[in-house]
């Protein structure tokens, strides 16, 4: 690749200076010649690819920046798409939040039955930019991390023919976390589950084992702002036998979390809003050419550690180890091939080949995954083929949902609410 271009759709958001911050960063190793930023908002568009051309202007690179709301544009001659689409906009993530609070769910973007109807809404919409990318540029890396990440890498990863990796910022905070607890560095760790369902299920140094005195000290993985954190108990993390990521909190500690949800003023969706407009604001100001500190608020700390590095992985065929959402492979014996899971993978440029991790023996853990990825099954062939049956399928199996009349009547007024972004169901 001689002349390297990122796409990033979804640039309108507000994370989008994180990115350009990644590709600063490594400028080094990733000559950029082309971003092509790319929203269906034009104002947002404008506000955050003003201030992301002012970093790169400051930065003293000549990469071009070019804003665009047609996609197909945005995708000519690109080598790396990075997506971070939200379908409905954070409205749709207000109501994900707030309607299943009425019958007594959890109501949260990227699990339970609100995780559930962002999936519907966004996986047809990440298809067709999978389909035009096959026209446009089929060579092309999507690196996505729209969420629910892991439901929508288990749909492109089955559905398309394009090169896809799901990603999440969980991870690498969560290692971090651990690391920073231990007072070590350049651990071996083994990571396993699905993108908001994993843990830590290993913890070496040196050949060492670590993990028997973090679960004794409890040791949790760092938290996310996004969540409304209590922290896992030293009793429980024992219990499992390994360290949950925080989203588990919505699992194991679910009448607490419903609890606090309900007492809350604002739900998530809302609080984001605010912070939304007031980024926004300060993204106007023409002196502005840094990522601003406030943005940390937002809750994306490291994407671009992240997803830059794993597009220098690919151009630079680094052959790193990164936790991605990729298709198994056999590398979990207890979950499928086609079974799209979090787990540590060499990335090069070739792609992703998981790691594979043998005599796996966390029985929690896997009947936990078993059971989730049901779910996301489901979800997926509801999703792309409207079929309602399917629907309450997945809704029945999961672990936050369950009750049939109560689902039925939250999925029936969800569906209601966002019906203009689910034309694949019949109204």
């Amino acid at each position: 690749m001689s002349n390297l271009k990122i796409t990033i759709i979804g640039a309108g958001s507000t994370y989008t200076p994180e990115l350009i911050e990644g590709v600063i960063e490594r400028s080094a190793n990733l000559p950029v010649t082309e971003i092509a930023l790319m929203d269906i908002d034009q104002r947002k568009l404008d506000i955050v690819g003003g201030l992301c051309k002012r970093m790169i202007e400051n930065a003293g690179l000549k990469t071009e920046v070019k804003l665009t709301m047609d996609l197909n544009e945005a995708l000519e001659r690109a080598d790396f798409v990075l997506s971070q689409i939200r379908v409905g906009k954070l409205a749709c993530r207000i109501l994900d939040e707030k309607i299943p609070l009425k019958y007594g769910f959890i109501g949260q973007e990227t699990t339970g039955i609100g995780g559930f109807f962002k999936a519907l809404r966004t996986i047809p919409a990440l298809l067709n930019i999978t389909k035009q990318m096959e026209m446009i540029c089929p060579d092309a890396w999507l690196i996505n991390f729209s969420n629910p990440s892991g439901i929508l890498a288990q749909a492109l990863q089955n559905y398309t023919k394009i090169k896809t990796i799901g990603l999440c910022n969980v991870p690498i905070n969560m290692i971090a976390g651990v690391e920073k607890a231990l007072g070590e560095t350049n651990l071996d760790i083994e990571y396993v589950g699905l993108n908001h369902l994993s843990y830590i299920t290993g913890v070496k140094k040196e050949g060492k084992d670590l993990l028997s005195d973090a679960l004794l000290q409890g040791v949790n993985g760092q938290g996310m702002k996004n969540i409304p954190l209590q922290g896992f108990s030293s009793e429980l993390i024992q219990t499992i036998g390994a360290i949950p990521s925080s989203y588990l909190e919505y699992f194991y500690y679910r009448d607490d979390k419903l609890k606090h949800l309900m007492e809350e003023e604002k739900c998530r969706g809302e609080v984001c809003m605010d912070i939304e407009e007031r980024l926004l604001t300060l993204y106007k100001d023409e002196n502005l050419s840094v990522k601003p500190k406030e943005l940390e608020n937002r809750g994306g700390a490291r994407y671009s550690e992240a997803a830059i590095s794993l597009v220098d992985a690919i151009y630079n065929d680094k052959q790193e180890v990164h936790v991605v959402n990729t298709l198994n492979q056999g590398a979990l014996e207890f979950m499928a091939e086609d079974d799209s899971v979090e787990i540590s993978a060499v990335i090069g440029k070739n792609g992703v080949t998981p790691i594979p991790i043998r005599g796996f023996k966390n029985k929690h853990i896997m009947e936990l995954m078993q059971t989730v990825k049901a779910y996301e099954r489901h979800t997926v062939e509801a999703a792309i083929h409207g079929d309602e049956a399917e629907a309450m399928q997945a809704l029945l199996i999961h672990p936050l949902v369950g009750d049939y009349n109560k689902a039925r009547a939250c999925f029936n007024e969800m569906k209601e609410a966002h019906k203009i972004y689910l034309p694949q169901f019949k109204n």
